[in-house]
């Protein structure tokens, strides 16, 4: 049954909390479910209806999912390694494992892409398969963005980004790697590809360093001369990905608490660097990376400072960096952005001895190529409607061109995002629609010895390995076995546990074997504004008593109450969300 009844779209939204936190909206539990079941090339499908490039989110992926697994909350255990299992699905799919696509007919429609980084190419994915004709316009010489450009090959080899991209854009989207829009010389400018196409889409995404004024110490007030020594993040790693010959110093300090400060240590403890150091403003349980990146940084040696902020930089007569030096920080009150801030204390610098300076403190999108201009919001980023559409009819923008910076899935759920809106804008209507789809599961698909088995921790290359010659790629992946364990610790959060009130004879059967405080008497339950679920209002007296009601909060799908049933008046069904056409 396809239902787009408020309780049921409530259910899966509040009752998912694995799928409802994903920027891309993954099926996570069916995905799971299948490769617990062995079935891996299945698994990869439904990863990739959702998330488009399943091999590279299983590896570098920010898991906002893991944060919100149910598994996870207090008195549950770990997180399921949700993320871990997509590059299960993606490795162990049979090796001639056919991808499908639910193609549209041609539309005739021409459709311009800037940028082929995750926002565009999953963009481009979509509106293809959707039977318009899209153009990918890539500055760099090959295309993947921030995959290629920005991450490094032991945490993103690129033999698996160029299958994955390969597989996401080859339904007849014609690629121009080499090939500019602006101003400049063999560039083409905007407003001539808004004049040859239907629509043009911006995912340029943001990868303009931002600027960190260092005074040289002892010199007087004033910004510090250029020196050598000093460089930005993410034009590092770029020159790097490029092919260009970079080097360090022996000493090495990094400026920063993100990914790219995380990969910038990484990259430098390979050219030979012998002391590597991240500083951050504030402490190292504020970083927003995975506990997993930082603690295979501090096996490669990368050591991890923080509350200091970097005031100036030392030079010697020749203007070659000796050190920089640092404010020192207590932490203040929380910032509306959810972080902590960083109080400098009056008088406490100090200066840290260093060789090479990498500042990797975040980026900023550049739209100076844009012609005619668009309106902008207050960080100078693309202001666009609900539909993704700026202020110039035809002109739509998405990913990190119009957030700022953000993590490569939200970037692939905001290109799918903008697809949607600019078909729907083309087409006169929206194609597509998400409702939720209820099948009838016959019996339980967990069992209750599943919750103690213990999260399958991600095999590493051995620390020599990873820092010699040949330079693997560090996570090994799950194998065929692990990946199975792994999946049945899943509490299948898209298995709904209903007890039919009109057959029940409130025998407590159901309450008295289960291993958890999930079924409860209830006086009856609240509805939201929207129409969906809300609080349930429990019972303390027996003649209150309207139903006896399971919490899907508590519930772990074990069917221990399914089976003590007496008159079988619980039923399962498995709730999810799928997309279908619109009429």
């Amino acid at each position: 049954m396809r239902s787009e009844d408020p309780r049921d779209v409530g259910w899966v939204r509040q009752n998912i909390p694995c799928q409802s936190a994903c920027p891309a909206g993954t099926n996570v539990p069916a995905y799971i479910g299948a490769i617990a079941a062995g079935r891996h090339g299945e698994a990869y499908e439904i990863n990739r209806a959702a998330n488009v490039l399943p091999g590279v989110l299983g590896r570098i992926c920010s898991r906002p999912c893991e944060d919100a697994c149910r598994h996870g909350w207090p008195g549950n255990g770990e997180a399921v390694g949700i993320c871990n299992l997509k590059r299960a699905a993606a490795d162990l799919k049979h090796a001639g494992h056919r991808i499908t696509e639910q193609l549209y007919a041609p539309t005739g429609k021409r459709i311009a892409i800037v940028g082929a980084g995750p926002a565009g190419v999953a963009a481009a994915h979509d509106l293809s398969v959707l039977g318009h004709d899209v153009t990918v316009l890539e500055r760099e010489q090959h295309f993947g963005g921030m995959l290629r450009y920005g991450i490094p090959e032991f945490r993103l080899p690129r033999d698996i980004l160029d299958i994955e991209l390969h597989n996401a854009l080859r339904l007849g989207v014609d690629l121009r790697c080499g090939q500019g829009v602006g101003h400049g010389p063999g560039e083409i400018p905007l407003a001539r590809l808004l004049e040859q196409h239907d629509a043009v889409l911006l995912a340029a995404g943001c990868m303009a360093p931002l600027p960190l004024q260092l005074r040289q110490a002892g010199a007087g007030p004033g910004a510090a001369p250029a020196c050598p020594d000093i460089e930005h993040g993410l034009p590092f790693l770029v020159a790097l990905h490029r092919g260009q010959s970079k080097s360090v110093g022996r000493r090495v300090a990094v400026v920063g608490a993100g990914f790219t400060a995380l990969d910038c240590a990484r990259v430098a403890t390979r050219l030979g660097a012998q002391q590597v150091t991240i500083h951050i403003r504030t402490a190292e349980e504020y970083i927003p990376v995975t506990k997993e990146e930082i603690f295979e940084a501090k096996r490669e040696g990368v050591r991890i400072k923080g509350l200091r902020t970097p005031v100036g930089v030392v030079l010697d007569g020749q203007g070659r960096l000796t050190g920089v030096e640092f404010v020192q920080n207590r932490l203040g009150a929380w910032r509306p952005d959810g972080r902590r801030q960083a109080l400098p204390i009056e008088g406490s610098e100090f200066v840290e001895a260093c060789d090479t300076l990498l500042i990797a403190i975040g980026q900023k999108t550049v739209n100076d190529f844009i012609e005619p201009q668009v309106e902008l919001d207050e960080w100078q980023n693309v202001r666009v409607g609900d539909a993704g559409m700026t202020s110039v009819r035809g002109l739509f923008a998405c990913g990190d061109f119009v957030t700022g910076p953000s993590t490569v899935v939200e970037a692939i759920g905001r290109g799918r995002h903008a697809a949607q809106g600019l078909d729907a804008w083309l087409m006169g209507k929206p194609r597509r629609r998400r409702v939720v789809r209820i099948e009838p599961v016959q019996q339980p698909l967990r069992e209750r010895s599943f919750d103690f088995i213990a999260r399958q921790e991600m095999p590493t290359a051995p620390l020599h390995e990873r820092l010699g010659k040949d330079r693997p790629e560090v996570e090994i992946g799950l194998d065929a076995q692990q990946a199975v364990q792994e999946a049945r610790r899943c509490y299948l959060c898209n298995l709904h546990y209903q007890i039919d009130v009109d057959r029940c004879i409130y025998c407590r059967a159901c309450i008295e074997v289960a291993p958890r405080n999930c079924i409860k008497l209830v006086q009856g339950v609240d509805i939201l504004d929207d129409g969906s679920y809300g609080s349930l209002r429990e019972a303390r007296e027996w003649n209150q008593v309207g139903a006896i009601w399971i919490d899907n909060n508590e519930c772990i799908r074990c069917g221990a109450c399914f089976r003590a049933c007496p008159v079988k008046c619980i039923a399962i069904t498995r709730n999810e969300f799928v997309e279908v056409d619109t009429p």
